[in-house]
C-alpha cells in the first residue's frame, strides 16, 4: 500500500525539514504539507488547514486517502505563555481531532511530538529518566503532558497507532525558529556570522539538552518506521544528543569566529528554562528502536557555520 502522508503545522521549524525528508522517500505526490496560512509557495503539495476545524480535517484526509498524520501544530513555549487558552486548544483539541479520525479507522498511524517542557521544577535535573516526577508549570508543558496521556489512552482503549518523542531544544540552519525558549541557540549563529554582538535572553550557565535538527528529523522517521512491537512506550520517548549552556556554545563559536562577542540579558524565558532538565537519559529509545544521535556540540557548530555562511 502506498502511504499518503499529511503534515499539519508544516511551516514550523520541524515541519519544513520533515516535509522535504518525507518527500524524498515517499514521493512529492504522496506528501501534503498543511498550515493555516494562505498563499504559501513551496515545492510540493500544500493545503491550507486549521486543525481545529474538524470537518475540514476530515475532508482533507478522506479526499486524499491519508494513511499517516504528523501533527506538529502547537504554540511553542514562549509564545504559548502569551496566549495560554489558544496554546492549549491548538495542542489538545487539535490532537483530539486527529486521534478521533484514527479511532474511526480513517488514519493508520500518527506522529505527535512532545518536549522536555513536560518536565517541571520538581523533576530531577540531571540525566532525567523516562519515568520520573512530571509536574510542568508552563502552558506548553501542561499541554504536551496531557497530550501524551491522551495518546496512551487512545492506544490502549482503541488501538490507535500513535507514536512520539520528547524533543530537546532543536537547532537547524534551514529554517528560522518559531518562539521557543531554546531559540537563542539558532539566533546566535546569525549574529556571529553578521559580525554582530549577540544579546542572549538566558543566563550564561543555563545548561539544557539540545539536538541538531537533522537528528530530530531522523528520530521522527525512525520511530514511525519502526515495527509496532518495537514501540513499547505510547506516551513519548525521551531522546537526547548533547547538553550545553550559552557560555559553552559561545566559546565554540568564538573558537571559529574569534571576534564574536556575547552579552547576557535574561528575560521571562529564563524562568521557563530554569524548570527544564540539564540532561536527559534516553536508554528506552536506544534499546527499543535503536535511537542514536549523529551530532555532538563541535559537529553541530561546524555544520551550522558552514551552512549558514551562504545564507547570512
Amino acid at each position: 500500500m502506498v502511504e499518503k502522508i499529511l503534515i499539519i503545522g508544516s511551516l514550523g521549524q520541524v515541519g519544513q525539514e520533515l516535509f522535504e525528508s518525507l518527500k524524498s522517500s515517499y514521493g512529492a505526490s504522496n506528501v501534503i504539507a498543511s498550515d493555516v496560512k494562505d498563499g504559501v509557495n513551496i515545492e510540493g503539495r500544500y493545503e491550507k488547514l486549521d486543525i481545529l476545524d474538524k470537518s475540514a480535517l476530515f475532508d482533507l484526509v478522506k479526499k486524499n486517502g491519508i494513511t499517516q498524520v504528523y501533527n506538529l501544530a502547537a504554540l511553542l513555549s514562549a509564545t504559548a505563555e502569551k496566549h495560554p487558552r489558544f496554546g492549549w486548544d491548538l495542542t489538545i483539541e487539535g490532537q483530539f481531532n486527529v486521534l478521533n479520525l484514527a479511532k474511526e479507522g480513517h488514519i493508520k498511524k500518527i506522529f505527535w511530538p512532545s518536549s522536555i517542557a513536560v518536565f517541571g521544577p520538581t523533576t530531577p535535573k540531571d540525566q532525567t529518566p523516562q519515568q520520573t516526577i512530571i509536574e510542568p508549570n508552563t502552558v506548553y508543558g501542561i499541554g504536551k503532558l496531557a497530550g501524551e496521556m491522551w495518546n496512551k489512552y487512545y492506544f490502549e482503549k482503541y488501538g490507535v497507532d500513535v507514536r512520539g518523542v520528547r524533543f530537546p531544544g532543536l537547532i537547524g540552519w534551514k529554517s528560522l525558529p518559531g518562539g521557543g525558549t531554546t531559540d537563542y541557540a539558532v539566533d546566535i549563529f546569525y549574529s556571529a556570522l553578521r559580525g554582530e554582538k549577540f544579546d542572549c535572553f538566558l543566563r550564561e550557565d543555563t545548561e539544557l539538552p539540545m539536538m541538531h535538527m537533522e537528528d530530530a528529523i531522523r528520530a521522527t522517521r525512525e520511530i514511525m518506521e519502526a515495527s509496532a512491537d518495537e514501540v513499547k512506550l505510547r506516551t513519548c520517548y525521551n531522546i537526547a544528543a548533547m547538553n550545553f549552556d550559552p557560555k559553552g556554545l559561545a566559546a565554540e563559536i568564538k573558537a571559529r569566529i574569534p571576534d564574536f562577542e556575547i552579552s547576557y540579558n535574561p528575560d521571562f524565558r529564563q524562568d521557563i528554562a530554569a524548570t527544564w532538565p540539564r540532561s536527559i537519559e534516553d536508554s528506552p529509545a536506544r534499546n527499543d528502536w535503536s535511537w542514536k544521535e549523529k551530532y555532538d556540540l563541535k559537529g553541530l557548530v561546524d555544520n551550522m557555520i558552514e551552512n549558514l555562511k551562504g545564507k547570512v
